[in-house]
């Protein structure tokens, strides 16, 4: 099994793969996909719709069809060309990664349901992962419930947050779009924006469409990426995948699920009772959307020469990277934030799972490992979504994360340790992974007790007369004075 998309790479001095063995990943695909796993080159124009099983969703749509099949695929492609909704296609990214899960794994694992034995192994696994946990954080079971995915209902429970997560990156870009031309000019070119707007919103549909696909493949969780992707409290394990996670480990099935449900159950404790932490994960990709700057020169040049017979030429302008943003400090600033936020709950995690695992498995250092490792580079997917949108979610400092962490356990204990998610201006910032010492060592401020100040003296001010009314007279008092 390939490299988990949307992996957390390791710091710069532990090994990695070299930059032609990415490359070639790139170009390859990781075995699964299209050669770009977003790639459009079967649009239809000049050069039709692309050679019969070409390896592109729209060529999947479109190769080798039927008399049956052809009126169904134009349909499809009306219903691109009409779309008439938000930045992205959630249609079509919902049909499109449905039908990469459909088509299986590269090694040829097919998607099934899951049944009822695979679904009461996993409630088990979670059970028991919980109160292992119980020992290991001061942080209450975040999970009410607890489920076994196949693949597509892993795509259809996260579909919602994907949402979140790129229509305002999308957003920034079709707005671009519609901004090039000057303002007389844009009730002429109505049509042809409104079709360049249709194209790009399938474009993303279809990309992330691809991307979600490709990544129902491999994950293993909700949670894989350091981002809450499925339902609240809900936590959830893809059987087929943990099995093929676990296929040549030699570690017992049961404990592969086991170290993978703590890994799932500690998520939900810290989504669950941090509540301000979605939020500002969320908001950090969000504020990261409202820095893009486009290239409006190389989008203008793309709208003039723009021609409705051959819509290959928008694809080809966002391969190329025209949407992607110009290096600007709010772009930097905002992928710090967010890269240290993911490398603190990832590293919270790796921390507290290991606690629990260490004493009670005896493959939980392994599983450790091939889990760090797993994430040292990013899929196929997760490099294209960065080149789309130009955002990577792979905080590269996962490893000093999870020993600052292990050095607050040892310093100030699990209730000390884990006091510092109360606020967000108690975390360790970037710094502070450079100096862990220092900040283990450092006086904390309590929040708590300034909340408290700040209440009491809201209250008093409440509790003085107004003294301006009463010059005016009107408190109610006799007029005559």
């Amino acid at each position: 099994m390939s490299d988990t998309p949307f992996g957390f790479g390791l710091p710069p001095e532990e090994p990695e793969d070299g930059d032609e063995g990415k490359k070639k990943d790139q170009q390859s695909g990781g075995g699964q996909g299209p050669a770009n796993p977003f790639g459009f080159g079967g649009l239809p124009g000049a050069g039709g719709f692309g050679s019969p099983g070409a390896d592109n969703p729209l060529a999947a749509m479109f190769g080798s069809l039927n008399p049956t099949d052809l009126g169904a695929a134009f349909q499809q492609l009306g219903q691109m060309l009409s779309y008439e909704g938000g930045p992205v296609n959630w249609d079509m990214a919902k049909q499109i990664a449905r039908q990469t899960v459909a088509q299986g794994t590269p090694d040829g694992t097919k998607d099934a349901s899951v049944g009822t034995a695979e679904r009461s192994a996993v409630e088990e696994a979670v059970r028991l992962a919980d109160l292992w946990l119980d020992d290991a954080t001061s942080l209450p079971s975040g999970a009410a419930s607890s489920v076994a995915w196949s693949r597509a209902e892993w795509v259809e429970a996260t579909l919602p947050a994907w949402q979140e997560l790129v229509d305002p990156v999308a957003e920034r870009v079709g707005a671009a779009m519609g901004d090039v031309l000057p303002e007389e000019m844009q009730a002429m070119a109505g049509p042809l924006i409104g079709m360049m707007r249709s194209m790009g919103g399938a474009m993303f549909g279809t990309q992330i469409g691809q991307a979600v696909g490709v990544l129902a493949g491999e994950v293993v969780g909700s949670t894989d990426i350091g981002l809450p992707l499925g339902p609240v409290g809900k936590a959830a394990l893809l059987p087929a995948n943990v099995e093929a996670f676990g296929k040549d480990l030699g570690v017992p099935k049961e404990e592969v699920r086991l170290y993978l449900a703590l890994r799932e159950a500690a998520h939900q404790r810290l989504f669950a009772h941090v509540p301000w932490l979605r939020s500002h994960l969320f908001g950090a990709v969000d504020g990261y959307a409202r820095g893009i700057k486009v290239d409006t020169a190389k989008l203008e040049d793309v709208v003039g020469q723009f021609d409705p017979q051959n819509p290959e030429q928008l694809q080809d302008a966002l391969q190329q990277g025209m949407f992607q943003p110009e290096d600007t400090p709010e772009q930097k600033a905002a992928l710090a934030r967010l890269e240290t936020a993911l490398a603190l709950v990832e590293g919270w995690v790796d921390a507290v799972v290991h606690a629990a695992a260490k004493p009670r498995l005896s493959s939980a250092d392994a599983l450790r490992e091939t889990l760090r490792r797993r994430r040292a580079t990013g899929g196929p997917a997760e490099q294209t979504f960065a080149t789309l949108i130009g955002l990577e979610l792979r905080p590269r400092r996962l490893r000093d994360a999870s020993r600052l962490w292990a050095s607050l356990t040892d310093a100030r204990g699990v209730d000390g340790r884990d006091a510092l998610w109360a606020h967000p201006d108690m975390l360790p910032t970037a710094t502070d992974l450079d100096d862990p010492d220092g900040f283990v060592h450092r006086e904390q401020l309590d929040f708590s007790e300034l909340d408290k100040m700040l209440g009491e003296a809201a209250d008093g001010s409440r509790d003085k007369p107004d003294l301006k009314k009463k010059d005016k007279g009107e408190t109610g008092g006799d007029d005559t004075e």
